[in-house]
């Protein structure tokens, strides 16, 4: 794929007008607030693997609904003192997958929490096991328009929601410095790691990855690859719905959690990448509210920096927590 966007310049000072709704910010404390009321346990089973100096658990905790969504939880053997903790979402279409899928954070001395994703989880990698039990209306295969009608009914909203809840639930787990708390993840898992640092207090820092969910009403139509273009083949059967459907995107926009996180973040986009396109990532880049840095990879596409990116990660984690102070986390009420 050729560069088909803005070009780099443009791109570092794009700063969109995007659509917001008045009640945004009581949509979400609204529907953090009633997840976290609904109680339920956190759960971790110890799991039996052949992987030496590495502590493997099963974590089951309370997501949207207090429906139970599962995790890997993943720390060094014989450290028993609290650590500095990785949570981690994955991509479009994966789940948790297996523990030695995620070994990198663990050697270099950090916990490691890494959420399955409802309903996904059946199209690349390893797989995952956490059902959505919520039917939608009419919707294109994929994700991307159940429930589309409302964002009360959206699947995203379920999906935020249960990622806010994974901080929780990680922040609470035994052998977790609940103020040395990283959140990060690579396209759906960098939308998902963007909104948490919206959303959730105290983070101490974010890494997101050539995130998708960024800027919506430029990316269907921009973008002629899934899964943006589930929203266009939804709307060429739907034609009347182009209002709805965009009200409801608004309220899962990244641009719209990046102007509310404050946390360091570190993102990253690719030039050619036509998934996410990057004009989409830099609208949420330019309107992030924190500290942040930005790195463009001139010549890739929705890959970005691949396997070669792990070193750039641990080096900003390691950054950000020496400079994040080491404090009470903010109450999660």
């Amino acid at each position: 794929m050729a560069r088909f966007d803005l070009s780099e310049d443009d791109l570092r000072v794009y700063l969109p007008t995007v659509r917001v709704e008045g009640d945004f910010d009581a949509f979400w404390k609204r529907t953090i607030a009633e997840a976290r009321a609904t109680g339920g346990d956190v759960r971790t089973t110890p799991v039996s693997t052949r992987l030496q100096g590495v502590e493997v658990y099963d974590l089951n905790f309370p997501g949207f609904a207090g429906e139970p969504i599962r995790a890997w939880y993943l720390r060094p053997r014989d450290r028993d003192e609290p650590l500095p903790t990785i949570v981690e979402y994955i991509g479009y279409g994966g789940g948790r997958g297996l523990p030695h899928d995620h070994l990198a954070w663990v050697t270099a001395g950090y916990a490691h929490v890494v959420m399955d994703t409802r309903g996904q989880g059946s199209s690349w990698a390893s797989g995952g096991v956490t059902s959505d039990p919520h039917g939608t209306g009419p919707s294109v295969p994929g994700f991307m328009t159940r429930g589309i009608e409302d964002p009360d009914t959206y699947y995203y909203r379920r999906l935020i929601t249960d990622a806010v809840r994974c901080a929780d639930a990680a922040r609470g787990l035994p052998g977790v410095d609940p103020g040395q708390l990283v959140v990060t993840g690579v396209s759906q898992g960098g939308g998902l790691a963007l909104a948490v640092a919206g959303l959730h207090p105290d983070l101490a820092a974010a890494m997101i990855d050539v995130p998708f969910l960024c800027h919506f009403e430029r990316a269907v139509g921009l973008s002629d690859r899934d899964p943006y273009a589930e929203v266009a083949r939804y709307l060429a059967k739907h034609r009347s719905q182009r209002e709805v459907t965009f009200r409801t995107l608004s309220y899962f926009d990244g641009v719209n959690f990046a102007a509310r996180a404050t946390a360091p973040a570190l993102f990253s986009t690719a030039l050619h990448d036509a998934t996410c396109p990057p004009s989409t990532v830099f609208a949420a880049f330019n309107a992030y509210a924190g500290l942040k840095e930005m790195t463009v990879f001139p010549f890739n596409d929705h890959e970005g920096g691949g396997a070669s990116r792990w070193p750039s990660l641990v080096a900003f984690a390691d950054r950000a927590l020496r400079q994040h102070p080491r404090r009470p986390p903010a109450a999660v009420h």
